[in-house]
């Protein structure tokens, strides 16, 4: 007597709802081959972006590395554009998976700068508190209490001046929009920065949007093309600011 047949149930499918999958490994492949920046920006925006968001989102709460909200935004904001910049190193040649790769990338990128912070934390000491400044520090600080020379002004006026002229040149290299909208609206915060009050870089975020009318996915990413120029003209020497 034959048995009946036992209709064999396999594992659900679950990798569509992963945030970071193999459509996602897929979607960086063809970012990478892609030469048409109108086309390249919407692979970003709409395929590559919510995973690293969601990527550098868990790492922060998993590893703690965000000590309250504000520090958590602007956190993972930049490590979501330092992934941005990365896009091109991955060379999925070698066989390794795109979550794999940024996952490592993100992490230590997170890691070096929670040691950084604390690093900053441990040398920082409020001038209000005396009791933890050294002799040399209370010295240094009245030195610093006097009107400064008449030359520091000239040179201040001239690095202002020089870094408009940066953001002209980064604003003519621009060629999306959305791009172009973000750099006008840093340049109007620069212009418009004495007359702010501005108290952490979440504000200032607000504030880009407002100016721009991007929202923050489009502004996130016309950011990350914008640093990259800044990094490439500060690389090259033209321009010594800071």
């Amino acid at each position: 007597m034959r048995g009946k047949r036992v209709k064999r149930v396999g594992r659900k499918k679950g990798s569509k709802n992963l945030y970071f999958n193999k459509d996602t490994h897929d979607a960086i492949v063809r970012y990478q081959i892609e030469t048409d920046t109108s086309a390249r920006e919407k692979i970003y925006v709409s395929e590559i972006l919510p995973a690293f968001d969601k990527l550098a989102e868990n790492l922060i709460f998993i590893h703690g590395f965000a000590k309250n909200a504000d520090s958590y935004e602007s956190l993972k904001s930049d490590c979501v554009a330092f992934l941005y910049e990365t896009l091109e190193k991955f060379d999925p040649s070698r066989g390794t998976k795109a979550f794999s790769y940024f996952n490592v990338v993100a992490k230590n990128w997170l890691i070096i700068q929670s040691k950084k912070r604390t690093k900053s934390n441990q040398r920082l000491v409020s001038i209000d508190d005396s009791t933890r400044l050294s002799s040399h520090d209370v010295e240094k600080i009245e030195n610093f209490s006097v009107s400064p020379p008449q030359d520091f002004f000239m040179i201040k006026k001239e690095s202002i001046a020089e870094l408009f002229s940066l953001m002209e040149i980064i604003r003519l290299r621009l060629k999306s929009e959305n791009e172009i909208a973000c750099m006008d609206a840093i340049i109007t915060l620069f212009k418009k920065i004495d007359d702010l009050d501005l108290l952490n870089k979440r504000a200032v975020f607000v504030y880009m949007r407002s100016l721009s009318n991007l929202n923050p996915k489009q502004l996130s990413v016309a950011m990350s093309t914008i640093r990259k120029h800044y990094r490439d003209l500060i690389k090259d020497g033209e321009f010594d600011i800071f």
